[in-house]
């Protein structure tokens, strides 16, 4: 059998210490093992997918607890297989020997543990409520938040001290382990979105019998004869409904990560890119403000609308109050969203006056991230584009119907703005790289603040160097005053793009922020606007919005992670 060459990146060279580039013969079939583990991943999450549609209705006979039996099993299997990854497969020698710098970045893991830490509640919420009801439901309710809790633990170690691994040791086992890990947080991600869906269309349509589901019963109704009557369990069953949005984003967080992890197994790199995280926390210091303290300014604002609107549209028998909300709330998003275009627009404009080179190298972390703000921005396109159809074709127009207009128009520009902007940032060069790829350009860095009239500056006139004084008449020439200052105001101008594309950056993030709170914790406009649900009727409309929205959720928690790297980058 013929050894083929492995494939390495491009532009990277190799490490003194890697292995021969030759494939042993038992992983000469790399694409093969690639293939395996996705299609185990594809099969798993279509046999989620079927079981977690079918246990939301009650016209199919598949109940909630088969679901939670499922996900249970698979998460045991994933926590094995993480145990096994850190005892025996990363324990080998010469099993990691490159870390990829661009994954698992540490404002990414702290959000991790953050949302792990909430998701950890909600598993304590959830046990307690099941509980509540121990006599009269399947054992199966009771374990499952116990197993998720102990996943949530040890996967989040396992990211936080792995994420960066390019492992070269057990490649197929660790690509089908990562593959079946990420699968199972997509399986928990829409076991969660189907639970807070049903909630949430139980609790904007009490009386409503079409779609009648199984998987929620709000309040005090009863669940297999039982019933939640005490205090205690209801505190229990809010509780938990309240923190779904934070175990969502820890589930499609991890994902990710555990994505750029598979693409890095067999992995050969190059240390190219450090000096990107060792400028962050330096950077951070030179800010001027005006961005935060707008984005924070937007982002109360956003919670003050946000409580009004709950109180107002939760006002049984007031249609007044609820149309007031409307207003309220279509008024601010459409003020936040004009703000959010226009500085996007200002920033990529701002983009073709920056110098510096475009970053080409093979980033899987990268590539995930636009992937991610592409597809999952669909989901705000689609709710929006039937939003509009249904505004335009139905009568009467009121300034309800105006302002959701006008404001699915501003999403879908915003999110196309926003988008350019990111990834357009994302594929800059840090500072450092200018420097380092052209260190006798003047117009950049090398400055010299000097005295004009106390100094003769003066440069050999074959020298493309900064000024130096030099004696008068050893073959030098004087440089003119206005050329110091030219040569002074040149970099000042740089150095302000660079900080406005900061202060940029600090405003979208926190407008990302507020915009992500609003929808996540029960804001729900296209529901409390009947235009769309008259139009399109109550089927059509809760399925578009049930599957459409959790992805322009995700995608602005998304952006916010993306902003921060363009901030850090800038």
């Amino acid at each position: 059998m013929t050894e083929e060459p492995v494939q390495t990146d491009s532009s990277l060279g190799h490490h003194p210490h890697s292995p021969p580039l030759t494939h042993n013969p038992k992983e000469i079939w790399k694409k093969g093992g690639r293939m395996f583990s996705v299609l185990l991943a594809i099969n798993l999450v279509l046999l989620a997918c079927t079981l977690v549609s079918s246990a939301a209705f009650n016209q199919v006979a598949v109940h909630d607890y088969d679901v939670f039996f499922m996900l249970t099993i698979v998460m045991l299997i994933c926590i094995a297989w993480i145990l096994f990854y850190l005892i025996v497969t990363a324990k080998r020698q010469n099993a990691i020997l490159y870390k990829d710098s661009h994954a698992g970045p540490v404002w990414l893991r702290g959000g991790l543990v953050l949302f792990a830490i909430f998701t950890l509640v909600m598993d304590v919420f959830k046990t307690g409520y099941y509980s509540s009801f121990y006599n009269c439901l399947s054992a199966i309710k009771i374990i499952y938040p116990i197993v998720q809790a102990v996943f949530v633990i040890v996967q989040t170690y396992f990211l936080w001290i792995s994420a960066k691994d390019c492992i070269h040791v057990h490649l197929n086992v660790t690509r089908c382990g990562l593959m079946l890990t990420l699968t199972t947080n997509l399986a928990v991600w829409m076991s969660a979105v189907t639970d807070e869906s049903v909630h949430k269309s139980h609790t904007k349509f009490q009386n409503t019998t079409e779609g009648t589901h199984r998987w929620i019963m709000k309040g005090n109704l009863p669940i297999n004869g039982c019933s939640c009557n005490s205090q205690i369990c209801q505190i229990f069953q809010s509780g938990y409904f309240w923190l779904y949005p934070f175990n969502i984003e820890y589930s499609l967080f991890a994902s990710a990560m555990l994505y750029v992890m598979w693409k890095n197994v067999g992995r050969l790199i190059d240390h190219h890119t450090h000096h990107i995280h060792q400028l962050k926390f330096r950077l951070f210091r030179k800010t001027f403000f005006v961005g935060i303290v707008l984005g924070l300014f937007i982002l109360v604002s956003g919670l003050a609308v946000l409580i009004v609107y709950e109180v107002q549209v939760n006002t049984s028998g007031q249609p007044d109050k609820k149309n007031e909300a409307l207003i309220m709330y279509y008024t601010f998003n459409i003020v936040c969203l004009s703000l959010m275009s226009l500085v996007c627009i200002g920033g990529s404009i701002v983009y073709r006056f920056d110098k510096r080179d475009m970053d080409h190298h093979k980033n899987p972390t990268r590539t995930l991230d636009m992937a991610l703000l592409l597809g999952a921005a669909l989901g705000q396109y689609a709710i929006s584009y039937y939003s509009i159809v249904a505004v335009v074709a139905s009568t009467p127009r009121d300034a309800v119907s105006a302002l959701n207009l006008t404001y699915s128009l501003l999403m879908i520009a915003q999110h196309t703005f926003q988008n350019i902007f990111i990834i357009e940032g994302l594929h800059r060069q840090p500072p450092e790289d200018d420097h380092k790829i052209h260190p006798h350009r003047k117009d950049l860095y090398g400055l010299t603040f000097v005295n004009i009239n106390a100094v003769s500056l003066r440069v050999p006139e074959s020298s493309s160097a900064l000024p130096s004084p030099l004696p008068h008449g050893q073959g030098a020439v004087a440089i003119q005053p206005s050329d110091v200052v030219q040569s002074i105001m040149v970099p000042k101008k740089v150095k302000w793009r660079r900080k406005f594309l900061k202060e940029i950056s600090l405003f979208l993030l926190l407008c990302n922020i507020i915009l992500w709170i609003m929808p996540a914790f029960g804001a729900r406009p296209q529901f409390d606007n009947v235009k769309e649900l008259n139009f399109y009727g109550y089927s059509m409309w809760a399925a578009i919005v049930d599957i459409c929205l959790p992805f322009g959720i995700f995608y602005r928690m998304h952006a916010v992670a993306s902003l921060l790297e363009v901030y850090i980058m800038s």
